[in-house]
């Protein structure tokens, strides 16, 4: 059985999704609450189309028949991501989102952690959350106790979707226009501005200006399964200005695979018991390296290759370094175990 479920197929991530799955053998079902958007990708892929709403729980079952797995690209997670992991619930399949919005992440967690024991359900699969949560994972080697886990973004631009502005906008009324951070081993909302710092990236992108305390969805994936008091992610300024402005563009695509030029350097730094570990992920567009790690996510729960069941990040499910490995060809990994000097 290889067809795989993917709700909102035709969103600019999900997109990427389905090529992914056919690239890796397995057949896409596509389905989104768009019928005219489905119809559309159907008819150019050749692929079954069967739309579905998050407000009609019958037209979900339907869209997740038969099929091996289902993966939710449709956000405001907020709105799809309870709805469709009840359906697979029902349907004894596996999930897997790539929600970035923190509040829906720690919701998943919340709602389903005593109700999955059979299924497993993973939340963040995606560059934000996901690959974040498997580097520190891997830099602690085989620990599962931290003092800080620090995770800073270097992007070189972030030309947000409709899909992430319209997350965001959710996420920013879920706060009250608050800002979140995790300190003291839980979040923590506030109202005053976030320090910006120097950030010592290694080359090539080398020591730059960013936000400190910048939450992504690693504030919730990473101390759900590690014991760790601190998890403070950062974002390049340049990145965070073009988030915030809300006349940047959408990305364009600079190739036929339809990937921006847009490129990323992931820095995580683990203080442990004394010591220092780094682990460095760089590749190009945040939103195409989410469709491998997404399906590789499917084709592990697929082929029986977990570490635990129920709702789990990446890096308590999966063997993190296994995992980062298989992205090679996506992704470049540095791994040195070196002490960084970090801002204060």
């Amino acid at each position: 059985m290889n067809e795989v479920a993917v709700f909102g197929a035709y969103g600019h991530t999900g997109r990427f999704v389905v090529d992914e799955l056919k690239e890796r053998g397995f057949v896409p079902v596509l389905s989104g609450r768009d019928a005219a958007k489905l119809a559309a990708l159907a008819a150019a892929s050749g692929l079954e189309a069967r739309p579905a709403s998050v407000d009609d729980p019958a037209s979900l079952d339907r869209a997740l028949a038969g099929a091996a797995a289902v993966v939710n690209c449709a956000g405001p997670f907020a709105a799809t991501a309870a709805p469709v992991i009840e359906a697979a619930l029902r349907a004894g399949i596996p999930y897997v989102d790539v929600a970035a919005e923190i509040e829906a992440n720690a919701d998943t967690f919340a709602h389903f952690a005593d109700r999955a024991a059979g299924t497993a359900i993973v939340p963040a699969m995606a560059f934000f959350g996901g690959l974040g949560d498997l580097l520190a994972t891997a830099a602690l080697d085989g620990r599962t106790e931290a003092d800080e886990v620090h995770v800073a973004y270097g992007l070189s631009g972030w030309h947000p979707t409709n899909g992430t502005r319209a997350a965001g906008a959710v996420s920013r009324r879920r706060r009250d226009g608050r800002r979140v951070r995790y300190t003291g081993g839980r979040l923590e909302y506030r109202d005053d501005e976030p320090p910006t710092l120097d950030w010592p990236f290694p080359e090539p992108m080398g020591p730059r200006t960013v936000i400190g305390e910048f939450a992504m969805a690693d504030v919730v994936t990473v101390p759900s399964h590690l014991s760790v008091p601190e998890v403070r992610t950062y974002m390049t300024v340049e990145a965070a200005r073009d988030i915030a402005d809300p006349d940047t563009p959408a990305p364009a695509p600079a190739d036929d695979s339809g990937r921006s030029a847009q490129t990323f350097l992931v820095d995580v730094v683990v203080r442990a018991g004394g010591t220092e570990r780094r682990a460095v992920a760089t590749g190009r567009d945040i939103y195409a390296v989410t469709a491998p790690l997404a399906v590789e996510a499917v084709h592990r729960l697929l082929t029986g290759r977990t570490r635990a069941t129920g709702v789990a990040s990446a890096g308590e499910i999966f063997d993190a370094a296994g995992f980062l490995r298989a992205l090679s060809p996506h992704i470049t990994l540095e791994s040195p175990h070196i002490t960084v000097d970090l801002p204060a």
